[in-house]
């Protein structure tokens, strides 16, 4: 087995001594040729072990890196590629990695070695070493040992790791609408009395921190803020803070009150005793104020103090606010009347601010809010407790407008005094006493009763009258029916009267006829019996007239009573007609038996048509001229 193994090795001995020189190369080049092979990515951290002879055989005192081959490690760092020399029991050669700082990222440096930070100083200043790649640069150009101000922007580095720890941290990124607030934490002391830095030039929004120092910037708080972007600031130098804008909205104005800057002159004369109003820039509350619109102001410098231009809607009343939550500390004002009753009472206040006025306003109150807690609350809430104890509930009620109207003048002018002008005073609901409300109530309740008894009355009166139009309507073809029967019998009475006259005529002429024939044939007879017929004529003048007169004093009657009748009948008094066609109808006589008139004249049983007939006659005669008395035989 042994000399198998030994045969193998001398056949291939060669072999293996190259495979092994192969895979362990570069420790036999190290070893027997002191070569070193550095990456394309890597640097080579050297460390020299010992120096024997010369003048720079150990570092100086409080060193660290060594600049001039001293013992120790090395400020040069060996680049990509192969390095000769480097004896391995003399050097020790670290490789590390290139330094990547990533996108959206800076590098924060620190470095081990260099001279002390300056007084005052937390950061140490900057170096141009190529961004921290050249360590001898930084060392012999004084770098300072500590956090650097300087940063290493995005990129890949060869930096020695032995000299420069590098941090990543994230680029500082100010979204829109929003505003970075800086405080810095290196630069000069602020000054006494001040509560931020003034604004300085040159350092690029912060991102030279060198520059910023250079140029007088202070440390702390700043008033400059930055806008939206990205920025490679060095967190250890300033941090950052993100703010909204400030936004004065529509219909309203802003008013800034500045907490820095240098003592300004007052604008507003000797006229304004409550504070001072300056320009803008200045310390204090500035005299114009701002519009509408977005504005990059640091809070913690200046304040604006959003006043509203439009009218403002307070509410005195429990649980009601508006959106500007002015009013939402405000309640129900309680007030006491002139007869001793509390009751509540809502009160509606509209105010408005000009807008050149709104300085003056916050100069002297400093808010909206201490507005309406200082002034408008105890003036509104007091004038209504004054004007309540000068009547009585019920008058107070009553007179609600009054009231209103008197509240709107009274508070206007106290309100004016404050740079506010009053719109309008509003009162709204009014809470009585329960008790004296139920009185209230009781004799409204009393007073509707009685205005409905009187309508119910009104209408029982018009239902009344209702019925009793309904019943004419009812009888009112009966009472047409009525007139109709009495128009056909006056016009029967003077077919009559006319059939009457035409007799009568007629037999006039035929006894004019007889007369003049008797005349002539005997006017002895006629002689003879001129007595007697004197007599007879007499006689029949006497009955005549007495016959005459009854029947007209019977037609006369009968007419009046038939008048009588039918202007009843126009009034509405049916019942008398009804009775009297009744009694027609059945056949009862209502005047005598004998009256006056033609058509066999003198007979029994004349009914109510003889009567009209012969009053018409009579009226017909005496419009003729004839005289109504009866003829002798023989007149003409």
């Amino acid at each position: 087995m042994d000399s198998t193994f030994v045969a193998l090795a001398a056949k291939y001995g060669w072999l293996v001594a190259i495979l092994a020189i192969i895979v362990f190369h570069k420790a036999v080049l190290r070893i027997f040729f002191g070569t070193v092979i550095i990456a394309k990515d890597e640097i080579g951290v050297v460390n020299k072990k010992w120096v024997l002879i010369g003048r720079n055989r150990t570092l100086p005192d409080g060193a660290i890196i060594a600049l001039n081959g001293e013992a120790g490690i090395q400020a040069d760092t060996l680049a990509p590629g192969i390095h000769f020399g480097l004896w391995v029991w003399q050097y020790a050669v670290t490789r590390v990695g290139f330094t990547n700082i990533d996108k959206g990222h800076i590098g924060i440096v620190e470095a081990r070695d260099g001279r002390a930070l300056s007084a005052g100083r937390v950061l140490a200043k900057t170096v141009d070493c190529n961004s921290f790649q050249d360590a001898r640069a930084f060392l012999q150009k004084g770098g300072e040992r500590g956090p650097q101000i300087s940063i290493i922007p995005p990129g890949t580095y060869r930096i020695n790791t032995a000299l420069f720890s590098v941090a990543a941290a994230e680029v500082m990124e100010i979204p829109d609408n929003m505003v970075g607030v800086v405080t810095t934490k290196d630069g000069r002391p602020l000054v006494t009395g001040e509560i931020a830095g003034k604004e300085v030039p040159g350092h690029n929004l912060y991102q030279d921190a060198e520059a910023f120092i250079a140029n007088g910037g202070s440390k702390g708080l700043q008033e400059q803020v930055i806008l939206a972007g990205r920025y490679f600031i060095n967190p250890r130098f300033a941090t950052v803070e993100m703010k909204p804008m400030t936004e004065v909205p529509i219909a309203t104005v802003g008013v800034v009150i500045a907490f820095v800057g240098k003592e300004g002159k007052d604008l507003t004369g000797d006229s304004f005793k409550h504070g001072n109003l300056v320009s803008r820039g200045e310390k204090g509350v500035w005299f114009e104020p701002l519009d509408p619109g977005k504005y990059p102001i640091n809070p913690f410098t200046h304040k604006v103090e959003v006043v509203p231009t439009a009218n403002i809607v307070l509410n005195w009343a429990t649980g009601k606010t508006e959106a500007h939550k002015l009013d939402e500390k405000l309640s129900t004002i309680t007030v006491r009347s002139s007869d001793g009753f509390t009751f509540n009472l809502d009160v509606s206040q509209i105010i408005h601010v000009p807008r050149n006025d709104a300085p003056k306003v916050i100069a002297r109150f400093g808010t909206m809010a201490n507005l309406v807690t200082q002034v408008l609350e105890p003036t509104i809430g007091n004038y209504f407790r004054n004007a309540a104890q000068t009547s009585d509930v019920i008058e107070f009620l009553k007179k609600r407008s009054e009231r209103q109207s008197e509240a709107k003048v009274a508070i206007g002018q106290a309100l004016t005094e404050y740079n506010v002008n009053a719109i309008d005073t509003l009162i709204g609901d009014i809470t009585p006493p329960e008790a004296l409300m139920k009185t209230l109530t009781d004799r409204k309740i009393a007073e509707q009763e009685q205005v409905t008894y009187k309508t119910q009355q009104l209408a029982e009166e018009t239902r009344k009258d209702l019925q009793q139009a309904k019943a004419m309507a009812d009888t009112q073809a009966r009472v047409v029916d009525a007139e109709r029967s009495v128009s056909i019998a006056d016009f029967a009475a003077q077919a009559q009267v006319k059939q009457a006259t035409g007799a009568g005529q007629s037999k006039t002429i035929n006894a004019e006829a007889d007369a003049r024939v008797r005349t002539i044939s005997a006017e002895a007879e006629a002689r003879a019996k001129t007595i007697n017929a004197d007599a007879d004529a007499k006689v029949v003048i006497t009955v005549g007239n007495a016959d005459a007169e009854k029947a007209r004093a019977v037609g006369t009657a009968e007419a009046d009573v038939i008048q009588m009748k039918i202007a009843s009948m126009e009034s509405g008094n049916y019942a008398l007609v009804q009775v009297v066609q009744a009694l027609a109808e059945n056949k009862v006589q209502l005047v005598p038996q004998i009256v006056a008139g033609g058509g066999g004249g003198g007979t029994q049983g004349s009914t109510l048509v003889d009567v009209l007939i012969a009053n018409l006659l009579k009226d017909n005669l005496k419009s003729d001229g004839v005289a109504a008395k009866p003829k002798m035989n023989g007149e003409a």
